[in-house]
């Protein structure tokens, strides 16, 4: 449960991303995720898993929900206490096996580009973690690069860790096949922040 290329990084990721969203599409599709959460009436805890900075899970909690960053980052983590100490974060990779909820469900799962350093024959078995702590009516949303190669899961040479770009539709069919029914998706095109296309993909809890 370490992250050392995010560990030797941290301080150049926060000097170089001070704010959470490179784009306007990706602060609308968490304020619409928020909404969601929000407008549910199955209660539980929000997962910012990979929260990295924690610049997300302090938006979540702004916008009103109960919300626990997790990362494998010691240093992301330190960074991000210190500038949220209100919030909770807890060190853990996206297993979640040592997030200690006491007991209580999860009400939604956050996961931007952290499902994508996870190694594709793992994915199945984390995404059944999550779908094993949800009850119906619940929330998942990831976002990575992907692909336009239909069925494709490509790796990448990502610069801090090894990563991998799926395609939307296998992205979703993964997320079927845990439990989770996509509602909608957003892809975007590359440009000078962006070297692939981005997809933001939001599930319900079947």
């Amino acid at each position: 449960m370490t992250q050392p290329g995010y560990d030797a990084l941290a301080g150049l990721y926060f000097e170089t991303f001070p704010t959470p969203y490179l784009t306007s599409l990706e602060r609308y599709v968490v304020a619409a995720f928020a909404d969601l959460v929000r407008e549910s009436p199955v209660e539980g805890v929000v997962l910012d898993v990979g929260c990295g900075l924690g610049q997300v899970t302090a938006d979540l909690a702004g916008q009103g929900l109960d919300v626990i960053g997790v990362d494998p980052s010691r240093e992301m983590l330190a960074i991000a206490k210190r500038h949220h100490p209100e919030l909770r974060f807890v060190q853990d990779d996206a297993r979640l096996d040592a997030t200690d909820l006491g007991g209580r469900r999860v009400a939604a799962v956050l996961a931007r580009y952290s499902l994508i350093h996870v190694p594709p024959s793992e994915v199945p078995d984390v995404l059944a973690g999550w779908a094993s702590r949800m009850d119906p009516g619940t929330f998942v949303a990831v976002a990575g690069q992907t692909t336009d190669t239909v069925g494709e899961i490509a790796e990448f040479d990502h610069l801090v860790a090894p990563a991998w770009r799926w395609h939307p539709d296998r992205l979703s069919a993964a997320l079927s096949d845990a439990g989770f029914d996509e509602m909608w998706r957003t892809v975007s095109r590359t440009d000078a922040q962006h070297r692939f296309p981005d997809v933001h993909l939001v599930a319900r809890r079947r």
